[in-house]
Parts: structure tokens; sequence; C-alpha cells
């Protein structure tokens, strides 16, 4: 039986410093946490509100759909929660190229960016220390389990690019046509805060300042980020 106090630290878990606190976050929807028990992250706690979901997760625990929405983070939950240890199990020896994000705030777009660097094959993702929290649960539902293969760092991304002995290829609207550059085969690709792009600080240690050109009217919107990088990681993995 889920007692109260499992209950209450589930709902706990919708806060980040909780999850730093118990070292474990919640995600929803049998995809999701089929994925990462299929990556080998452990597992804390399943619940599942149907009978016939127990047989398909070995150790979870019935309970009733009531229950399961006073703890899900979603308006309509879809019966299946996990708590997971924050911990996983990734292979970042042989990285080419990394993919960094300075100050990414919008949960969606660090989600989508999660997958796509799951569907690239971008093996590591390094953020800035005010990017938004991978385990966010907005961000979770938005990579669609792709999370568990993804190495997901918080570092101080000035300092980490002073070490890198890689190429530093930053996305700036004034940047040269990413479809006339030579790109290497290795390298750091740099995506910028949704309303600012980058920051002076980390601009200073950009190499290559890349850009998508534009063909459509003047006055049409800047590509959203997570948009970006899925063009920008297309131009990559083509070269």
């Amino acid at each position: 039986m889920v007692t109260k106090n499992q209950i209450k630290l589930v709902v706990s878990l919708k806060q980040k410093k909780y999850r730093s606190q118990h070292g474990l976050f919640v995600v929803e929807g049998e995809k999701v946490v089929r994925e990462l028990l299929n990556e080998g992250v452990r597992p804390y706690l399943i619940l599942v509100d149907e009978p016939a979901n127990v047989n398909k997760f070995q150790g979870s625990e019935l309970v009733d759909s009531k229950m399961l929405k006073q703890m899900s983070s979603l308006t309509q939950p879809n019966g299946v929660l996990g708590v997971f240890y924050l911990e996983k199990v990734s292979d970042s020896s042989k990285v080419d190229w990394v993919v960094a994000l300075d100050a990414v705030r919008d949960p969606g777009n660090l989600g989508t960016i999660i997958r796509l660097c799951d569907w690239f094959g971008i093996k590591q993702l390094v953020c800035s220390l005010d990017t938004v929290d991978c385990y966010n649960p907005k961000v979770l539902q938005a990579t669609m389990g792709s999370i568990a293969r993804v190495q997901i760092d918080y570092v101080d991304l000035v300092d980490y690019l002073k070490k890198s002995e890689k190429p530093v290829y930053g996305a700036f609207m004034d940047g040269k046509s990413v479809y006339r550059e030579e790109i290497p085969q290795s390298g750091i690709l740099i995506m910028g805060n949704e309303a600012n792009g980058i920051s002076d600080e980390v601009n200073q240690m950009v190499t290559k300042r890349i850009s998508i050109p534009q063909f459509g009217e003047a006055t049409t919107e800047s590509l959203n980020v997570a948009t970006a990088t899925a063009i920008l990681l297309n131009e990559i993995r083509r070269s």
C-alpha cells in the first residue's frame, strides 16, 4: 500500500529543491517510464491505476485514479507514474559534438532539445547553471524518454568552454550562414536564451559565429531556439 508519506514525497518532487534533497524525480506515462527502465535508470516507486498495468511493470503499486491525480503534474493523468533515482546509465566516452545551452528557460524548449540530441546522436548536453532544470516535470514530458539516453551536465559554462579543446560554434542572427561553413567532425554548438541569445561572457568563448539564413520577409520573428537547434544539428550531421 502507498503511504501518506510516499504521497507527500511524490508531490514535493514537483519542486527542484526537493528533487535535489531526495535524489529523486518523477515521470508520467507508460512510454516514458518504460524508456527509463529499458535504459537502466533505477526506479524508486512505480504507481499504476489499472490492474492490467501491474503486470507490465514489475514491482509496481496499484492505486486508485483519485490518488494518482493527487500526485500528478498533469491535468489529465495517464495512468502510470514513476519515481526514479537521479542517476543515468550513459557512455559519453565517444563524444564528437556537444550541445551547450546558455540560459534556456522554457521547459518545452529544453525537453525538445534533449529529444533532438537523442535523435541526432548527441550524447552530451551541457547547460549553464541558470538553464531550466532538466528534471522539471514539463521538461520530462517533452523529452518523451530521451532523457535516459543523453548525458546532461549543469556547469559554469564560461569555465567549461575555457577548458575545452573543441571548436566552439555559437548561433547568432548575424553569424555566417551555416550552409556555407565547412563543419568539423567534432565541436560544441552553443544555443542562447530565448529572448537575449548568447550572453556576452559566453560570446567571448565562441570561435565561429553561425546563423540560419532567412529567406522570408524581414519582419518575420527569429526562430524558436529548439527549431534552430534542429536545423543546425541537421547540418552538423550532414557534414
